[in-house]
């Protein structure tokens, strides 16, 4: 009788009437929101740990909100009972995931390795008894309810007051702890707007359960566009999560959602097709206001990523250049004060080592003067035929005294019988780009020898000089040839690197029409730099 009464009249879904359409705005759009956020700021703060977790929250909320969504608003009795039964389950994962979020948050850093097993042992019991298919202990048909587990419901209450003292405990850390105003001002909006989120969410939703009125959770729902708007606003103008875009961009998303979700409001075909031009107007309006967007982005990010290596550039010269004058100056007060224990071999090496440091010095300073004329158009060439063997020999000559300094073995394969002649800035060619590329072998070759190799191959004309030094990731591989790239392996063995030597030679060469390039099997496995010239003929 009552398998006819239930296939006749559905009174779940006569139940929630009244009530389906907030549901559908109040579970969606949140879903839809919470989720974008989620996933920009993953992507955007190149998934870095906290992203991570807060991406791990807003996702275990979502899936709340959709199983609950079908229990406002589908009339199959199994599919109600089915996305019933693990509720509360998910419930106190996403509690925990918040409270994991909001300390980690305020760390900076993840939280300690027993913390997190206490953490996960709190979402054992409740996994256990969903899977054992005890969460809920029956389906009561006439009013469309299910009859939950009363340990369940008191656990789940117990976690979710536990997990909301310590946030509250942590709202407070802030007025105890001479914090700055930003950081304080970060803590208190995130902490408590997950706290406010929460505690709203739990209460209601326990009254809800002890009161049968459920109609006071899609109301409690509310408050979720206040927990996301704090988080947009800790995102965006905080940078919370350590990543530069327009929170405009998005707002014009928030807007066009909000303007697609009338569409469950539609009751006839006017509204129907007025709702779809607004949606089209809205979705042409957005797609213009992107492009303007995108374009501000962009220059932002530009002035701001060109502000910063500036700081570190002028900071990173700066040290460099006052490191070396203090050597100098210590060096010749030495000298100056005629110290009788200083011998004349002493003072001799002293002499040669404050040599090699003032070069380096001034070789450094003129490789980022030199990089940025030539950036800006400012670099003339000479270009004249002049043969390259004898570049790469005056190359060579020029930095004998390094090579004999680190006792580096130099071993030169040349064949005399062809003709080396190329059309070019001799100056330019020779000074900074062969010497730049032998001279990174030299620097970069601890012990062992040095290869330098020159033929010509039809139009071809090729150099080459092979290392047995450090050699090169492939990460420090690609930031090579850029402008200021400094792998974080060569600035181990070479702390006055700068990157901008092989910047600069890549342009000269790359402006006689030829290429540059590197090859290394990997670390500890040397490095043969390559260069390519077209050869001349009268």
């Amino acid at each position: 009788m009552h398998t006819q009464i239930d296939t006749i009249i559905n009174t779940c879904y006569a139940t929630t009437n009244t009530s389906r359409q907030i549901a559908f705005y109040s579970h969606l759009i949140p879903v839809i929101f919470s989720l974008a956020l989620a996933i920009l700021v993953f992507v955007k703060s190149k998934r870095i740990l906290l992203s991570k977790i807060f991406l791990a929250f807003v996702s275990m909320f979502s899936l709340w909100l959709i199983g609950d969504l079908i229990l406002w608003t589908q009339n199959n009795y199994f599919l109600q009972y089915a996305s019933w039964a693990p509720l509360d389950y998910i419930e106190i994962v996403f509690y925990v995931l918040g409270l994991y979020f909001a300390i980690s948050f305020v760390k900076g850093s993840t939280i300690p390795k027993l913390s997190k097993i206490f953490l996960f042992i709190l979402t054992l019991p409740p996994l256990f008894i969903t899977l054992s298919k005890q969460s809920v202990n029956g389906f009561n048909y006439p009013v469309c309810e299910a009859f939950n587990n009363n340990f369940l419901g008191n656990y789940k209450l117990a976690v979710e007051g536990f997990i909301l003292i310590i946030l509250l405990i942590y709202i407070v850390i802030p007025f105890i702890k001479k914090l700055s105003p930003e950081k304080k001002k970060a803590d208190l909006i995130v902490l408590g707007s997950m706290f406010l989120f929460l505690s709203i969410f739990g209460v209601t939703e326990y009254f809800a359960s002890i009161t049968g009125n459920y109609e006071m959770n899609l109301y409690s729902l509310f408050v979720i566009p206040i927990f996301l708007f704090a988080m947009i606003y800790s995102v965006f103008d905080l940078d919370i999560f350590n990543f530069k875009i327009l929170g405009t961009h998005y707002l014009v998303v928030g807007f066009l959602v909000l303007t697609g979700m009338q569409v469950f409001f539609i009751k006839g075909g006017v509204d129907g097709l007025l709702t779809g031009i607004t949606v089209l107007f809205a979705a042409g309006l957005s797609v213009i206001l992107f492009r303007n967007l995108k374009k501000e982005s962009d220059q932002r990010i530009l002035i701001e990523h060109l502000a910063d290596q500036r700081e570190s550039f002028i900071h990173f010269l700066s040290h460099e250049v006052k490191g070396i004058l203090g050597k100098n100056k210590n060096m010749f007060a030495m000298i100056l004060e005629k110290d009788p224990n200083t011998t004349a071999e002493q003072i001799d090496s002293f002499i040669k080592r404050s040599s090699v440091d003032t070069n380096g010095a001034i070789d450094m300073v003129e490789n980022i003067l030199r990089s940025n004329d030539f950036k800006n158009g400012k670099v003339s060439m000479d270009m004249k035929p002049f043969d390259m063997k004898a570049s790469v020999l005056d190359a060579l000559n020029s930095l004998k005294f390094d090579i004999e300094t680190k006792g580096l073995t130099v071993k030169t394969t040349i064949d005399e019988k062809q003709d080396y002649t190329v059309l070019g800035d001799k100056e330019n060619i020779t000074k900074h780009v062969i010497r730049n590329l032998i001279d990174n072998a030299i620097r970069y070759t601890p012990k062992g020898d040095i290869t330098i190799f020159l033929s010509k191959n039809g139009n071809k004309v090729l150099f080459s000089v092979k290392d047995t030094g450090v050699g090169i990731t492939p990460e420090d591989m690609s930031k090579l040839f850029t402008e200021g790239g400094r792998g974080k392996d060569s600035i181990k063995v070479n702390v006055h690197s700068t990157g901008y030597g092989l910047f600069f030679a890549k342009g000269m060469v790359e402006a006689h029409n030829g290429r540059v390039w590197a090859e290394s099997e990997g670390a500890g496995k040397g490095t043969t730099f390559l260069l390519e010239l077209p050869a001349y003929s009268a």
